[in-house]
């Protein structure tokens, strides 16, 4: 896993996979920043997982450190920096990401964080909401695997926006990791994604008894 920040998503990961135990599709071996105090290197260590900080322009070692720790899937959690032309092709259909809002919209370049609920805010739109996609050359351009709606109140800020997101964020994101590691979502030959996550859709909290949309 990559990650630049924290770490809940990576911790997400890991405890749903641990809920799995004996047969769970994938486990993690690597944890990766481009930011040595992130918290996610120490989550990382805390369960004795290799924590690595790799600078930004020590990136090319990304690389060999992969293939040194047996890495076969990527999932970027956080991850504030372009991967590696040669990562992403190496790993092309076994890298994937989330981002805090329904793609195509309110991606690219600089889109990250309370960024992108600015952004959603200041638009004007009512529904925003997790993607998790397969990663390519450009950011938050890759092939969609899931979504899920998060309504947006008209008393929202950046941050209570950002903390429903991201609740969605950890339900979603480690039921399609564990997805693309089973093989049952791939990336087909034609660039699109292949299957579906099977989302056990009953862990996932209601919104409050009120309209959604207006609080």
């Amino acid at each position: 896993m990559f990650a630049s920040g924290a770490g809940s998503n990576l911790q997400a990961i890991c405890d749903h996979l641990d809920e799995q135990r004996g047969s769970a599709p994938a486990e993690v071996v690597l944890v990766v920043s481009d930011r040595e105090d992130a918290g996610a290197l120490t989550r990382a260590r805390a369960r004795g997982v290799p924590a690595i900080w790799v600078p930004r322009e020590r990136s090319d070692r990304l690389a060999a450190l992969l293939q040194e720790h047996g890495v076969t899937l990527i999932a970027l959690a956080g991850y504030l920096r372009l991967v590696p032309p040669d990562v992403v092709a190496a790993y092309r259909g076994r890298m994937l990401n989330v981002h805090p809002a329904l793609l195509p919209a309110f991606g690219g370049r600089g889109m990250y964080g309370a960024r992108v609920h600015e952004a959603v805010l200041r638009s004007g739109a009512r529904v925003t909401g997790p993607t998790v996609h397969f990663v390519d050359e450009r950011f938050d351009e890759g092939a969609i695997i899931a979504q899920w709606p998060v309504p947006v109140r008209t008393d929202d800020t950046p941050a209570s926006l950002g903390a429903r997101v991201l609740g969605v964020e950890h339900r979603i994101y480690p039921w399609a990791v564990s997805a693309v590691a089973a093989g049952s979502v791939r990336l087909g030959a034609d660039g699109r994604t292949e299957g579906a996550p099977k989302f056990d859709f009953d862990v996932f909290t209601p919104e409050p008894r009120r309209h959604p949309f207006t609080g």
